[in-house]
């Protein structure tokens, strides 16, 4: 695990920076947006916006990574970061509900951009070691679990207006990124060969390793997202736990999505690709199940660690079977539908956290997940099976 290539470690510690806004987001979009919003069931909209921003983000993202190169790519969004947290400093100074929204749509274009970051270590390392190479630069996670909301707090009284001195904390993440990302050296793009065509998108995505791939991750962002979104309101705002509470269980929550990370080529030799990915499905039910339970602070701190543990075995999985299904010449644009799809359906479940936590409570926002997590599981089950026969 740390005998790696520079790139990677290079990547491991911008994703902590780049991570830390999506968390900072997270962590504030809900809070900022119940004072800001119109309409309390609006107040997650800002959190959704972010995950819309990244589907819609996606494949303009990876296109100008086909044209300019990853590197140049990377810097580029480090300035163009900066550009929106001063959009966002400016709608909380003028408290416009709608200019913040905005904002953190555009922060997609950023973590479109990060979640690239995993493909880029891929392709620094073995094909071998798709999994360790991810793994290891998702470890850059457990920084961003405690870097964001620390910012977020920190900052929240510097200046008269709340939060703002928070926004400008976190412009020093994406200052420190590009000094780190200027040192990151472009892999070698194999030119299109006439010995292997380029399948057709239609091709690639009927094959059984695609279909398992991204349906693992996609249902491991959905259901992490979707929960996670809500769980600031339905703990803040709705029980009223405090500030302090809810930023322990958020930052909990992120570190459980990462800490796995240190251990993964263990975990991948021991259970292997295709049972971590089963076991992910498990890991979400007992979430559900023991955030059924009650609305006490062990009940959201637990059922909000087995869901980071879930996402990382399902997304870790994912992520490292999707190689798999294209070769060197098609990496670009099945990246781009592979993350255009999870990151859409991410997107459908953020917008409606907020809605159903506040028209229907908790125990319904947990429970309208149970279907799609029992189809993944029976679509798992079959994999294995298949594999096994």
């Amino acid at each position: 695990m740390f005998a790696l290539p520079r790139n990677v470690w290079i990547l491991t510690a911008s994703l902590s920076l780049f991570m830390s806004l999506s968390v900072f987001v997270i962590f504030l979009g809900g809070i900022i947006g119940q004072t800001l919003a119109p309409s309390d069931s609006l107040s997650t909209l800002p959190v959704a916006l972010l995950v819309v921003g990244t589907a819609s983000g996606i494949i303009p993202v990876n296109k100008v990574m086909s044209i300019f190169g990853r590197r140049k790519t990377f810097l580029g969004v480090c300035i163009y970061t900066l550009a929106i947290i001063a959009l966002a400093i400016t709608a909380l100074q003028i408290q416009s509900f709608y200019l913040f929204c905005i904002a953190t749509f555009l922060f997609g274009i950023t973590t479109a951009t990060m979640n690239q970051f995993r493909f880029a270590a891929i392709e620094s390392m073995a094909h071998n070691l798709s999994a360790t190479a991810t793994s290891a630069v998702l470890i850059g996670g457990l920084v961003s679990a405690f870097l964001g909301p620390e910012l977020a707090t920190l900052g929240k009284n510097i200046f008269e207006t709340t939060f703002i001195g928070s926004f400008v904390l976190l412009s020093g993440c994406f200052l420190v990124a590009f000094a780190l990302l200027w040192f990151y050296q472009q892999t070698n793009i194999i030119e299109k060969s006439q010995d292997t065509p380029t399948r057709s998108l239609q091709t690639i995505i009927k094959q059984p390793v695609f279909i398992i791939a991204m349906s693992s991750a996609a249902v491991g962002y959905i259901v992490m997202s979707y929960l996670m979104t809500a769980t600031p309101m339905s703990m803040h705002v709705i029980d009223g736990l405090s500030l302090e509470k809810t930023k322990f269980v958020i930052q909990s929550h992120v570190i459980a999505m990462f800490l796995p990370s240190l251990f993964t080529p263990i975990i991948v030799k021991f259970l292997g690709l295709r049972k971590m990915m089963l076991t992910g499905v498990l890991f979400y039910f007992i979430c559900i199940a023991i955030a059924l339970s009650g609305h006490a602070l062990d009940n959201y701190w637990i059922a909000l660690i087995l869901l980071g543990l879930g996402w990382n075995f399902l997304f870790i999985g994912g992520t490292s079977l999707l190689p798999q299904s294209y070769n060197e010449q098609e990496k670009y644009k099945v990246q781009s539908v592979n993350d255009f799809l999870i990151f859409s359906l991410q997107a459908i479940a953020s917008l409606s956290a907020g809605w159903f936590v506040f028209n229907y409570g908790w125990e319904i926002v947990l429970l309208s997940v149970v279907p799609l997590l029992a189809l993944q599981l029976v679509i798992l089950l079959w994999w294995l099976k298949s594999k096994n026969s």
